[in-house]
C-alpha cells in the first residue's frame, strides 16, 4: 500500500488528524503491534503522571527538577497550547520539525496495514525522538485514563496518580470508583506507584494491591505542610525530609501537593538518578507550565487558566481569592459542549462580574448562546456579552477592563491557545 510523507509539520498534522476513523480509539493492540514492529524498548527509566487534573504540572515538577540535575530529559504531554512541538520536549525545549517528521516517518514504515490515531502517532513519534536523543529519562503524561492509554504499552518505573475525580465519563465510567480504577492501570508488579489524591477510591487501591504495585499514598507515606516562618514549605517521604524549600513558581497552594508527589516520585528512582536538594530547590524556583493559573506582566492583570472540569474550577477559585482586590472582574470564557459547564460556572461566578462568551474553533465547542443561557441561571446579577470568535471576546475584555481590573481567559486548552493567539496579533 502507498505511504504517506511530506517534508513539513503542517503537511503531516494535518494527514493525521483525519487518517483514523476516530479522534479517541480506546485500547492498545494496536499501538503496541506498532511499537514492537519498531523495536522500540526503552532502556532508560520512565516516569508516568495520571490523573484527572494537575499531570502536566507533577511532569513540569519532574522534568525541570531532573534537568537542574544535569539528566538529559524526555517529557511528552499533551495536549499543547500554541505548537504541536511543545508536546515533545527536549531538555525542556520543544523538539524541532525535523525530529518530529523523521519520527513519523519511521512510524509510517513500520505500522503496515495498522491505523493510528493522532495521539497514538503523537506518543511513538515522542519516544521515537527520546530514543534517538540518547535521553537518561522520560516522563510521559497519560491521555485519557490510563489502563487502556497508548501511554500503557510502556512500562512505567514509577507511576504518579495525581488527582480523581469526574471527566471524560463517557470512556472512564460514571463514578469516582471506576475513574480510579482506569488510573490505576498504569501501576505495574514490584514498581513504585504514587497517588496523591487525599480520598483515593477504594478500587485504585485494590488494583494496586491486585498487580503487586506497592503503593504510597499521600497523608499516610508521603505529604507536605507550610512552614511556620518565611515563605517555604517542606516535603517527607518515606526516603527523606527537605525542609526550608522555596515555594514553587507555579501559582496555587494545590501546587504543593504536585510538587510533593513529584519529590517522592524521585525518590523512588534516587539509585539510578539521584537528586540533591540544591537540585530540587532549582527546580521548585524554575518550573514553568503555562496557562494553569498564569498570570501575565502587565495591567490589567490577565490570569490563564485551562480549568475545564469541576475538579479544576474548584482549585482556580481558591487560588484567584489569593491574588487580592480587583475593581472589576472580566472572564473570557469557553468550553467544550460535552464538558460540566454548568458545574465549572457555578463554582466561579462569585468571581465573575462580566462573562465574554464565546466558542472556541472547535466543532464540539459549547455555542456563546449555550454558555449565556448556563452563565445567565447561574450569575443572573453578572453582565454577559457573547462574540464570534474567543478573539473577539479577548478585545471585548480588553476594551472595557481598566488598570485595576482582572481579566481571567479559562474553560479549555482550546480557549486559553485562541486568547494567546489574540494577544500575539
Amino acid at each position: 500500500m502507498s505511504r504517506f510523507d511530506a517534508e513539513s509539520l503542517d503537511a503531516w498534522l494535518e494527514h493525521l488528524e483525519n487518517a483514523h476513523h476516530a479522534e479517541i480509539d480506546m485500547g492498545l493492540a494496536r499501538v503496541d503491534a506498532v511499537r514492537k514492529a519498531m523495536g522500540m524498548t526503552p532502556a532508560f527509566p520512565l516516569l508516568t503522571v495520571g490523573g484527572t487534573n494537575g499531570k502536566g504540572s507533577v511532569c513540569a515538577f519532574l522534568s525541570t527538577t531532573l534537568h537542574a540535575a544535569g539528566y538529559r530529559v524526555g517529557t511528552f504531554t499533551s495536549p499543547h497550547l500554541q505548537r504541536y512541538n511543545e508536546r515533545i520536549a527536549l531538555d525542556l525545549l520543544p523538539a524541532t520539525d525535523e525530529a518530529i517528521v523523521a519520527a513519523f516517518r519511521a512510524i509510517e514504515r513500520a505500522r503496515g496495514e495498522i491505523s493510528l490515531s493522532y495521539f497514538e502517532f503523537n506518543l511513538l513519534a515522542a519516544m521515537h525522538c527520546f530514543i534517538e536523543a540518547g535521553v537518561d529519562v522520560a516522563v510521559l503524561e497519560v491521555g485519557l485514563g490510563g489502563r487502556l492509554d497508548a501511554v500503557n504499552v510502556f512500562d512505567a518505573d514509577v507511576a504518579g496518580i495525581v488527582s480523581i475525580d469526574l471527566d471524560h465519563q463517557a470512556y472512564l465510567g460514571s463514578d469516582r470508583e471506576s475513574i480510579g480504577f482506569e488510573k490505576a492501570g498504569i501501576f505495574r508488579a514490584g514498581r513504585p506507584a504514587f497517588c496523591a489524591d487525599p480520598n483515593p477510591p477504594q478500587r485504585l487501591i485494590d488494583h494496586a494491591v491486585a498487580v503487586g504495585a506497592p503503593l504510597q499514598l499521600i497523608g499516610k507515606d508521603f505529604g507536605y505542610q507550610r512552614e511556620a516562618e518565611g515563605n517555604q514549605w517542606m516535603c517527607w517521604t518515606q526516603v527523606q525530609r527537605r525542609h526550608a524549600l522555596p515555594m514553587p513558581a507555579l501559582r496555587g497552594a494545590y501546587q504543593l501537593g504536585n510538587a510533593a508527589l513529584a519529590l517522592a516520585m524521585l525518590d523512588a528512582l534516587r539509585d539510578r538518578l539521584p537528586v540533591s536538594i540544591g537540585q530540587v530547590k532549582r527546580g521548585m524556583l524554575e518550573v514553568e507550565w503555562p496557562a494553569r493559573c498564569q498570570v501575565l506582566p502587565g495591567r490589567p492583570q490577565v490570569v490563564l487558566d485551562v480549568a475545564h472540569n469541576p475538579h479544576a474550577a474548584k482549585a482556580l477559585a481558591a487560588a484567584l481569592d489569593q491574588m487580592g482586590f480587583a475593581a472589576n472582574r472580566h472572564a473570557v470564557f469557553g468550553m467544550m459542549a460535552d464538558k460540566d459547564i454548568a458545574g465549572v460556572v457555578a463554582l466561579l461566578k462569585d468571581k465573575v462580574d462580566h462573562w465574554h462568551l464565546a466558542a472556541p474553533a472547535l466543532p464540539r465547542a459549547a455555542s456563546a448562546e449555550a454558555l449565556a443561557e448556563i452563565v445567565g441561571m447561574a450569575a443572573p446579577q453578572a453582565a454577559l456579552s457573547r462574540y464570534d470568535s474567543v478573539a473577539a471576546a479577548w478585545q471585548g475584555a480588553v476594551r472595557q477592563a481598566g488598570d485595576g481590573d482582572r481579566i481571567l481567559a479559562f474553560g479549555s486548552f482550546y480557549t486559553v491557545a485562541e486568547v494567546l493567539a489574540a494577544r500575539g496579533r
